[in-house]
């Protein structure tokens, strides 16, 4: 009996450092794995670090498309303005473009048309670097016409021309873009002063400062319109000043002043499309063209989905050689179209007399570029993402019958257009 109980105690005491022995591995292991979970945990944070920091550095165009400048009046003509590029897999490298397709009706007594129309536009934008960007736009369109891209469907099934719209430099340095080369619009606008398919060409500036709640926007420009070897050429100095500031949680205003002085000294370059509806004298423009121009907004964005904007942009020529010197513009709009499902509709009036704007820059709505009171209307919808459905409805009339041309001087005249338009 006694040697068992030997026995038993030997074998509990030569089992009890393998046990130990096991605890102690598995000790081991416990810590082993909770370092490689924290130790995963690191590496997906740098991860995720570094593909941030990778984004900035591989698509600073795709930022630097938008430039640093407060969005523009809203426009009751449809949704023409660039759509920020997409990056692609080449670093530096955005692509973007837009597809549309309407169809008009003009109800004129006694002569009323029908036609479709057709504009295709793809642009790029190159980052060189963090602060020096070259971008170019290709588009449809008559490359005579800066006012318009479409192309009207017909002549027996004619491929379209296409033409090089855009090409250009741009630096930027925290607020400040400087372009070089032709370029887009840098100026807050309405379509009754700058048409929006009008590129401008020479050199020009945008600078954004905040001042408290306040943003200040500056922008200058240089813009060349006809370059000859023997007569003065013709250009524009132009500036613009503008501040926009909140009054409340909901309501914001803005302010801008814009003064523009065109020396039209050479008009060689110049064709019927581009004298327009400005009055002329010995094939040259009757008036000189330095516009003072003043546009005021206020907004209401007590509802995402309905915020509610009233624009009013008022010009005036202090060259005009006759008393048909300023134009008015005013809107109201209420809606987006920002995301599908959204709705935004619109009205507008504009009087316009006959010298108020330079012709060759102003809209082509409708078939008076000057010299018209018009009433307007305005339906967009958006049923899915990348796709626009616009409505537009002018009613308008000449507004001084001694300029009405070849038009009847006192009737009301329609254009409807329905549009549907694809970004890329």
């Amino acid at each position: 009996m006694r040697m068992r109980s030997l026995l038993l105690t030997a074998a509990i005491l030569a089992s009890t450092p393998v046990a130990h022995a096991q605890e102690s591995r598995l000790n081991a292991l416990e810590h082993r794995l909770a370092a490689q979970e924290q130790r995963i945990a690191e590496l997906e944070a740098l991860v995720s670090a570094q593909s941030e920091l990778l984004r900035q550095v591989t698509s600073p165009a795709t930022q630097a498309l938008s430039a640093p400048t407060p969005a523009a009046p809203h426009v009751l003509m449809p949704a023409d303005a660039a759509v920020p590029p997409r990056s692609t897999a080449v670093g530096g490298l955005d692509l973007g473009g837009d597809m549309r397709a309407r169809q008009e009706w003009n109800l004129v007594k006694g002569r009323d048309r029908s036609r479709t129309a057709v504009r295709a536009r793809l642009r790029a934008t190159y980052a060189v670097s963090d602060k020096i960007s070259v971008g170019t736009q290709i588009a449809t369109g008559d490359p005579d016409d800066p006012n318009s891209t479409d192309v009207t469907l017909g002549n027996f099934a004619d491929d379209f021309p296409v033409s090089l719209d855009q090409a250009w430099i741009r630096y930027r340095s925290g607020g400040l873009a400087a372009y070089a080369g032709k370029f887009p619009q840098i100026f807050q606008r309405t379509d009754m002063l700058w048409d929006s398919d009008i590129s401008l060409q020479g050199v020009g500036a945008a600078y954004t400062a905040p001042i408290g709640q306040a943003t200040l926007d500056a922008r200058g420009i240089w813009f060349v319109i006809d370059e000859t070897a023997v007569a003065r050429d013709s250009d524009m100095l132009g500036g613009q000043l503008a501040v926009a500031a909140p009054v409340s949680d909901q309501i914001k205003v803005g302010l801008t002043g814009s003064y523009y002085h065109y020396r039209l000294g050479s008009v060689a370059g110049a064709d019927v499309g581009d004298f327009r509806g400005n009055l002329l004298a010995s094939g040259r423009y009757l008036s000189d063209f330095h516009l003072v121009e003043g546009i005021g907004s206020i907004g209401w964005a007590g509802s995402a989905r309905w915020p509610v904007t009233l624009t009013a942009d008022f010009v005036r020529n202090l060259g005009a050689a006759v008393p048909g010197d300023t134009a008015l513009n005013l809107e109201l709009a209420a809606g987006r179209t920002a995301r599908p499902g959204d709705v935004r509709i619109a009205y507008n009036f504009s009087e316009v007399e006959v010298d108020a704007v330079l012709a060759a820059f102003s809209h082509d709505n409708i078939d008076l570029s000057t010299n018209y009171r018009l009433h307007a209307l305005a339906l967009s919808y958006v049923p899915a993402s990348n796709l626009q459905i616009d409505l537009l409805w002018y009613h308008y009339r000449p507004l001084d019958r001694a300029y009405a041309g070849a038009l009847p001087p006192s009737d009301w005249l329609d254009r409807i257009r329905l549009a549907l338009m694809v970004t890329l």
